[in-house]
């Protein structure tokens, strides 16, 4: 299977964009088991027809029809399939990092097992701001969990102990972190339902990549992986199915080529 042809690919070629399906696409890129880490944030599965408050309104919490559940069944299918194209493509020393609420991530956590990934960490994103809970019948949604996990149980995977103490006044770091929402300044090109917040991307690609590494994300969305990825030094692939986004990450791309690279002082 030839390689697919980016749909935008920067200058010197460490940033590159895919439009396509990523379970279409990872099997035919050429990055085959060159990645160092991916970051993924699949659907949730949340578009229910429900609502929830956002910036004091009550919205809709309907994303897209990516984001419909079918059947429990389909959902854990769907999740095996991308993570095993995943496993496939990373560096046999590369970990894999998945976002996700208790709608998908037990699911996640339970396929990466059956892969034989080795997880090293659940992490906890703690967010000060959440939005309230509108019914008043469940306790209010204020953490996302973060799977952390190696190839496999032989991966001599990367662990930038010494930056994360540093990090944090010189302790150990711990598994839970405390980081609000994107701020409006990451939305001023446009916005994702589902963006994540630059510093916790940031923090995440410092723990397990070094200088030069590539960096994959399978669902793009703002490309907010990609710019704390090209703002460390860091390559970067994305694959999108939505135009409307990765023309968004392209233009957040152009914009951080202005702004001082943190790689000379991160590591």
């Amino acid at each position: 299977m030839s390689p697919p042809t980016p749909w935008y690919r920067s200058d010197d070629g460490a940033f590159a964009l895919y439009h396509g399906d990523a379970l279409d696409l990872l099997p035919a890129l050429k990055e085959r088991g060159a990645v160092r880490a991916i970051f993924a944030d699949p659907p949730y599965f949340l578009s229910n027809d429900g609502v929830t408050c956002q910036s004091g309104k009550m919205v809709s919490v309907n994303k897209g029809d990516w984001d419909r559940l079918t059947t429990v069944d389909d959902m854990h299918a769907f999740n095996a399939t991308w993570l095993t194209e995943c496993r496939r493509v990373l560096d046999a020393d590369g970990t894999i990092w998945v976002s996700g609420t208790r709608h998908v991530i037990y699911s996640i956590g339970f396929a990466m097992q059956q892969l034989g990934f080795k997880l090293l960490n659940d992490v906890v994103w703690e967010k000060p701001n959440p939005p309230p809970n509108l019914s008043c019948r469940y306790f209010t949604h204020s953490t996302e969990t973060l799977l952390w996990a190696a190839t496999s149980a032989k991966s001599k995977y990367t662990f930038n102990y010494a930056t994360m103490r540093r990090m944090n006044a010189e302790k150990q770091m711990k598994s839970v972190w405390t980081m609000t929402a994107p701020a409006a300044s990451e939305k001023t090109l446009g916005r994702h339902p589902t963006q994540k917040p630059l510093a916790l991307l940031e923090r995440i690609l410092l723990s397990c990549t070094d200088v030069g590494d590539l960096v994959l994300d399978p669902f793009n969305g703002s490309g907010t992986t990609g710019i704390a990825a090209v703002r460390l030094g860091r390559r970067y692939v994305g694959i999108d199915r939505e135009l409307e986004y990765l023309d968004l990450t392209k233009r957040r791309f152009l914009a951080s080529q202005a702004e001082q690279p943190l790689f000379a002082v991160a590591q």
